[in-house]
């Protein structure tokens, strides 16, 4: 006789709430509504999807905080500009601590700024290697003693993009990097050898004051094999 197999569970139906929030992108969507533009009122939208004002305002609120939309007090709801904020403002919570997390977000920063640096060279103007300089020269004070530089080392990646003018591009450097060094401060990879990192951005800086795109790819691609290296260390250690 056959084994009889048993009954999968049936799924539970979402939320009434999260289908409405579906039913408002696809409004936003099918209606082209950009940043700035109104929703219909509460009301309105009760009615037209046939629920209580209460899941409409629910399904508005979860939208609010995935930075979909806004509630102007007295005015309405309207579809907001689209923002890095709400993955900013969670990201703490999201990311592991793990070497793994740590190694696969170098290798993002990796490519993404080696790949965009000569664009950079091309654009970057004489005051903004200026503040690059200046960047550097503190992290310099501080490296000598033996101080960890971690606000500077995030001006200095997001001056070396700023004049790309690409808030997304911006969006997504912040974003990699907040993950980053939340995942470094579970390793103890932050300026593990503060004079050495110091080097890799002053290289670097020189590298594109002679607008030598090659060798500011070359400058950045060792300044991330550096940081692999303290994480493949740690490895070790954590395996011990």
């Amino acid at each position: 006789m056959n084994a009889t197999r048993s009954i999968k569970p049936l799924n539970r139906p979402p939320l009434l709430h999260v289908t409405v929030q579906e039913s408002l992108r696809d409004y936003i969507e099918s209606n082209g509504l950009k940043a700035g533009d109104p929703l219909p009122p509460e009301t309105f939208l009760a009615q037209q999807l046939g629920v209580g004002r209460n899941s409409v305002r629910e399904a508005i609120k979860a939208l609010e905080s995935l930075g979909i939309l806004e509630t102007r007090r007295g005015v309405g709801v309207f579809v907001k500009e689209f923002s890095f904020q709400p993955l900013l403002d969670n990201l703490a919570y999201g990311l592991g601590d793990s070497l793994r997390d740590i190694e696969e977000l170098r290798e993002i920063r990796r490519v993404l700024e080696t790949g965009l640096i000569g664009k950079t060279i091309a654009q970057i103007s004489e005051a903004d290697i200026a503040e690059l300089r200046a960047v550097t020269e503190r992290m310099r004070q501080r490296a000598e003693r033996n101080e960890s530089f971690v606000e500077e080392d995030q001006q200095f990646h997001e001056l070396l993009f700023r004049c790309q003018n690409n808030r997304m591009l911006n969006g997504l450097i912040e974003v990699f990097w907040r993950a980053f060094y939340k995942a470094s401060d579970f390793a103890n990879l932050t300026n593990a050898d503060p004079l050495s990192t110091w080097r890799d951005h002053h290289e670097i800086v020189e590298a594109i004051v002679a607008r030598d795109v090659e060798k500011a790819r070359t400058r950045l691609d060792e300044h991330y094999e550096g940081i692999k290296q303290v994480i493949d260390r740690n490895k070790q250690t954590f395996t011990t």
